[in-house]
């Protein structure tokens, strides 16, 4: 595993990318449609930000990108508790470097460099987001994937027909789901996790809903702002271990491993 420090945030790219495995992130089906943000109010006068010198100013950490072609929108980080920003921050996990820690508790996922530090990102969870907790791998990484609705959530919501997945007869490919684009509920990028050589069903994966980060929402796994799961994507291999708890106590022991239930798929 390669070693992470503050100085080399190294940019690992995908080593191929497996066929398409049937998500048990879900969304409904009015998300599919363009995303309007909730209004807020103007969040108080805070003390200037300290620009971390590994990411510079947010406003270009979250300004609008163009991606392979998608027209990625700017973030109005202001509206989002500082604490979600990306940034470099004390390690608390006890983990070594190279491994992505997800702490359900706080809604942080942390990616320890090393030298006693590590990323940590703001993430949102839906309620399969608490359904696995435990030690897995991430086994494959996708670019602008494709979502494959449940069978279960399709025959729930006839509307979903059109993204039904049909397995390529004698292969291990899929067709249909929902093509790749910016409204695409695993947004820009998505990370599956594999425990034993088998899915979890569990999904690290990008949202256009920015509002999400630091909540609990109706539906999905662990998303991230897409300007963040991009830079996450970049910095881990396939194989990466990841470890899912629901809190990170002093001398942190193994999560202890839950069964992926049926509610994984429903709203």
């Amino acid at each position: 595993m390669t070693t992470f420090t503050r100085r080399r945030l190294l940019a690992l790219a995908a080593t191929g990318a497996a066929s398409a495995a049937l998500s048990a992130c879900s969304t409904t089906s009015s998300q599919r449609a363009a995303y309007v943000a909730p209004a807020f109010p103007e969040p108080p006068v805070a003390p200037p930000l300290s620009v971390d010198p590994a990411f510079g100013d947010p406003t270009m950490m979250y300004a609008a990108v163009n991606d392979n072609g998608y027209d990625i929108p700017g973030v109005p980080f202001k509206k989002i508790d500082r604490r979600y920003y990306r940034q470099i921050v004390a390690d608390p996990t006890g983990e070594k470097p190279g491994t992505v820690v997800v702490d359900t508790s706080t809604h942080f996922l942390y990616l320890v460099l090393g030298d006693g530090e590590a990323i940590r990102y703001g993430v949102g969870l839906g309620r399969a987001g608490f359904e696995w907790a435990g030690r897995g791998v991430i086994e494959w990484k996708q670019a602008w994937p494709r979502w494959f609705p449940p069978n279960e959530m399709i025959d729930r919501q006839p509307d979903l027909e059109p993204y039904r997945a049909k397995q390529v007869p004698g292969k291990n490919e899929w067709e249909g789901g929902m093509q790749p684009g910016i409204q695409n509920p695993l947004g820009a990028r998505a990370l599956y996790i594999f425990q034993d050589g088998k899915d979890t069903l569990y999904r690290l994966h990008g949202s256009p809903e920015w509002a999400s980060i630091g909540k609990s929402v109706s539906s999905g796994c662990v998303r991230l702002i897409n300007q963040d799961v991009i830079d996450l994507f970049e910095r881990v291999s396939d194989g990466t271990p990841i470890v899912v708890t629901s809190g990170l106590p002093t001398g942190m022991a193994p999560a202890a491993v839950s069964e992926i239930s049926s509610d994984a798929y429903r709203l």
